[in-house]
């Protein structure tokens, strides 16, 4: 037989051995302590996961141990969530881990994850289907404990803030075996009867522990299938519960949830004030300006003598002032017109015969004459002086040649 028949390499080996390991082993939960534990600055976790009978290397990825809400210590009782995966490099198994929780409370919050992821898928936490409250509700439905203090914090809101408003009370156990049962049967009975406009479900606070029928299906489903819009208000407002994921709204305490029950009465009592504030400034800026308005009015009619006093004074300065320019304009005119009766006189004719000369016309054209050679012996003419006129026939006619 030859020796090198059915041998494979160490590699082709611890591949193989890779394949069936991350095959088979896609997502497992351990629980273990753990053990040398190291943060380098790369941000991985590096540790070992361990009981008394053998340890498993681990890894925890920066991608997911940014996510934990706890620094991993060596001696720490964790559940790891993850798969098994085989580094060929020194032929080693090793837990890539992508969740972990410390024991105790971890697997509480490892139900809780299980429970939110089905119930999302399902559509139970959509925005779109959660309901506003009505606006003035008339009687509330509480579900909680009879002796727990949510009860007395919601009756001293409601007492307070919503004169009128109706409370019931549905008493249920908020924790411990069976509580979840009885609050989704209380959901359901005020459902059922129509009894309520509104739901408060939820209690004092508490641990995860005591929250956690809460955090249990039947709640869930029960917020969900009812037809009456739900408040949770757990009272705890670091830890969301299921029920708040699934209520229309959620309140993180008791009072806060009576508080929202109320909203839409002191909203509305809010904008009626800020109505009334705003007519009330409306009406007293119309009154200011009417009394602005008025005291001018006052003023004038308190004094229309010395209106009418100033008045007769400017009118009777434009009256003085009128006839200073009518006799100044007068005086102009009588100037030019001396200035042209003197000029016209000394043009006239009659100023002429005024220095001892005088004006001929022949009698028979009544036209004056200028030249003696137009006249005849004969011939009759007028002769005009300064004052008077004379007859006269032409005896001799001197050409003055």
């Amino acid at each position: 037989m030859n020796i090198s028949e059915g041998t494979v390499s160490v590699s082709r080996l611890v591949y193989l051995l890779k394949e069936v390991v991350e095959d088979n082993f896609v997502q497992v939960l351990v629980t273990g302590e753990i053990a040398n534990f190291s943060a380098p600055s790369s941000g991985h976790y590096y540790f070992a996961v361990k009981d008394d009978q053998a340890q498993l290397r681990g890894v925890m990825f920066r991608s997911s141990n940014r996510l934990l809400k706890f620094t991993p210590e060596n001696g720490m009782q964790v559940l790891c969530g993850g798969r098994v995966s085989l580094y060929p490099q020194r032929g080693e198994l090793q837990l890539v881990v992508d969740r972990m929780e410390p024991l105790g409370v971890g697997s509480w919050q490892l139900a809780f994850e299980k429970l939110k992821t089905k119930l999302d898928a399902e559509g139970l936490f959509e925005v779109g289907r959660k309901r506003r409250l009505p606006s003035f509700p008339r009687t509330i439905g509480v579900v909680t404990s009879p002796t727990g203090a949510a009860i007395h914090d919601i009756l001293n809101v409601l007492r307070r803030r919503g004169a009128g408003l109706h409370v019931l009370l549905s008493p249920v156990r908020v924790q411990g075996d069976g509580a979840a049962d009885e609050i989704a049967r209380a959901i359901a009975d005020f459902n059922r009867h129509g009894q309520a406009d509104v739901l408060i479900v939820g209690r004092g606070g508490g641990s995860p522990e005591d929250l956690w029928a809460f955090n249990e299906e039947v709640v869930a489903r029960a917020v969900f299938a009812s037809r009456i819009p739900v408040i949770s208000a757990v009272g705890h407002e670091v830890d969301v519960t299921i029920s708040d994921l699934v209520a229309d709204l959620r309140a993180p305490t008791p009072s806060a949830a009576a508080e929202l029950v109320v909203q839409g009465r002191q909203e509305l009592e809010r904008h009626v004030d800020h109505l009334v504030m705003r007519l009330s400034g409306q009406m007293q800026g119309r009154l200011s300006l009417l009394k602005e308005r008025l005291d001018g009015l006052r003023r004038r009619l308190r004094s229309p003598v010395d209106d009418l006093r100033r008045q007769y004074r400017d009118l009777e300065q434009l009256r003085k002032r009128l006839f200073s320019a009518m006799e100044k304009t007068m005086q102009r005119a009588a100037n030019r017109l001396g200035l042209a009766g003197s000029r016209l006189h000394a043009l006239s004719p009659l100023a002429t015969l005024d220095r001892g000369y005088a004006i001929v016309f022949s009698a028979k054209t009544s036209t004056i004459v200028r030249d003696a050679r137009t006249l005849t012996p004969g011939d009759r003419v007028q002769i005009r002086f300064a004052k008077g006129s004379v007859e006269a026939t032409v005896d001799e006619v001197d050409h003055g040649d």
